[in-house]
């Protein structure tokens, strides 16, 4: 029996900063190394790939609070052995006193309420969404799986440095007394190698433990979560708990070059965006320019350009609201947006429109992968959208809680907190769900899974998953390279390209100017988590990014 996990190493430019960590039988790889060593330990007990994504997901609540959840939502994609997959939706909500102009002021401008306190909240999925999975398709006891979640609570996680930088002069948690309290350690803020102790987190993980999941909705904590609510002019109810539902729905499929691509349906824009991207790239010999060169760059930059300008126009929940999902991302209309791409000279985004007629840069959201010893492959993106949420705790349960509203239309032609636009398709109404960018995927080669991955960054998101894919397939690098290889994001308006401030020459920087981009330099976009399959076992590779493991056996 071989384990494999190997330290954060700094980032270097153009090259893996190590080898893919390699396994026999099967692989876990989170942004956070605890979750990734109980992942692993689910896995070498004979569970399969949904019940480490379970542990995973409930332990990176306690150990990854920035970003691990049981106050928000996300999406699992699985893909099973013998050839079958299916998506679970586990998307927050609207409360049921959601209205469309909720946070219009008295002049019609947006406020800052779909992004701090109460109001900010969607119902969340995760509980009930993890659930789902475990009780369709997992082996092991929900209690079980929970367990070390609730222990590690109790006991309190070490304060890693990511940990404290995040939560240094953190405005947003100051607000509220129960976030100051537990994580801002009652104003006197946590240094690396502190103890965190979540207690509240801890009785309601035991509550979970002893009555189930649906202790989050119907039982002592949803009541706690309602009564704070109403305490603060929130809008979720016990009834909006009580009423929640993850849906279970077809993944999007496409291919490329040879490889069929599985991702995520509505309400995320992600699988949709990559499928499209892809095909827009399909007869093009735009990476015959080289990875990183300004030639190949622009390429894509301008494939970016177009779908998130049918993105703004047409997306939204399908629960809700018709679009034209299949003419998106068929080969023909992406031959369409592809042929008016100048391979010389960027499109202003004023010229790009919805090509249908009319119609900071991470949030905090995170991903995880999972390969158990069967063949089946587990992409699970989940989020409380802004780092660490709304910034509400709520009071009694330890439950940091979603922003996830902003990820509504709050004002059609108004800039959401990614500086994304979106139309009426996505304007707010009760129980609907809001549009995302989380992509989770997995990549099928000759009928066997070939690659899982996924990224948290707000509508970074696709743009880091679709290169990650184009790193793989077309410039051949290694699961490392095509992971740790810098990364830039076009996202139609604002009409810039931004890059990461490492890894991009002057010269590149400078020809991609004279093509006519305005470059912004960005810190970093995205942390991928990534495992390969091939005939000698598997790959995992955590983002040099991030503290995460890639943890196998």
């Amino acid at each position: 029996m071989r384990i494999a996990a190997l330290a954060l190493i700094p980032l270097l430019v153009h090259g893996a900063t190590r080898a893919p960590v390699p396994a026999d039988r099967a692989m876990v790889v989170a942004a956070e190394r605890q979750a990734a060593e109980i992942g692993r330990r689910v896995l070498q007990s004979g569970g399969n790939a949904v019940d480490a994504a379970v542990a995973v997901g409930m332990t990176m609540a306690v150990t990854y609070p920035l970003a691990g959840n049981i106050g928000g939502g996300g999406f699992m994609l699985i893909r099973f052995a013998d050839g079958r997959s299916t998506f679970i939706d586990f998307r927050e909500m609207a409360p049921g006193a959601a209205t469309r102009d909720m946070y219009l002021d008295a002049d019609g401008e947006a406020t800052d309420e779909s992004v701090i306190g109460y109001r900010a909240a969607g119902v969340p999925g995760t509980v009930r969404g993890l659930a789902m999975a475990l009780e369709k398709y997992g082996t092991k006891r929900w209690a079980e799986l929970i367990r070390p979640a609730r222990r590690l609570a109790e006991r309190g996680i070490t304060v890693t440095p990511l940990t404290v930088a995040t939560l240094s002069d953190n405005h947003r948690l100051e607000r509220f007394a129960e976030s100051k309290r537990i994580f801002l350690n009652g104003g006197d803020y946590f240094r690396r190698g502190d103890l965190l102790r979540q207690r509240d987190l801890a009785r309601t993980f035991r509550r979970m433990e002893k009555n189930g999941p649906d202790e989050f909705y119907t039982g002592e904590t949803a009541r706690l979560i309602a009564r704070d609510m109403a305490a603060n002019n929130g809008l979720i109810t016990l009834e909006d708990l009580n009423a929640y539902e993850p849906k279970e729905r077809r993944p999007l499929e496409g291919d490329y070059r040879g490889y069929q691509v599985l991702s995520a349906p509505p309400p995320s824009s992600g699988g949709a965006g990559v499928v499209q991207m892809l095909r827009m790239l399909e007869d093009s010999d735009y990476f015959q320019a080289g990875a990183g060169s300004a030639a190949a760059i622009h390429h894509v930059a301008e494939v970016q350009r177009r779908f998130f300008a049918d993105r703004a126009a047409y997306f939204g929940d399908t629960d809700f609201i018709e679009m034209p999902l299949d003419e998106l991302v068929s080969a023909a209309y992406a031959r369409k947006r592809a042929s008016t791409i100048d391979p010389e000279k960027a499109t202003p985004s004023s010229e790009v429109s919805a090509g249908l007629g009319d119609g900071k840069m991470d949030g905090e959201t995170t991903h995880y992968s999972v390969v158990d010893a069967m063949g089946n492959a587990v992409s699970v993106t989940y989020t409380l959208n802004g780092l660490y949420g709304s910034g509400v705790t709520a009071a009694g349960t330890g439950i940091l809680l979603n922003n996830e509203m902003d990820d509504f239309t709050a004002k059609p032609g108004a800039p959401n907190m990614f500086g994304l636009l979106q139309s009426e398709n996505n304007a707010i109404e009760p129980r609907k769900r809001p549009l995302s960018a989380m992509t989770p995927t997995i990549l099928v080669k000759d009928g066997k899974v070939a690659y899982v991955l996924g990224s948290p960054g707000g509508p970074t998101i696709i743009n880091t998953v679709f290169e990650t894919i184009l790193n793989l397939v077309d410039f051949n690098m290694d699961l490392q390279q095509a992971v740790d290889f810098p990364r830039f994001h076009h996202q139609w308006m604002p009409d810039e390209l931004r890059m990461e401030s490492y890894g991009f020459s002057p010269d590149t920087v400078r020809l991609l100017e004279e093509r006519g981009h305005t470059i912004r330099r960005v810190n970093r976009q995205g942390r991928v988590m990534a495992i390969e399959v091939n005939e000698d076992g598997l790959l995992g590779a955590a983002d040099a990014r991030s503290e995460g493991l890639a943890a196998g056996y």
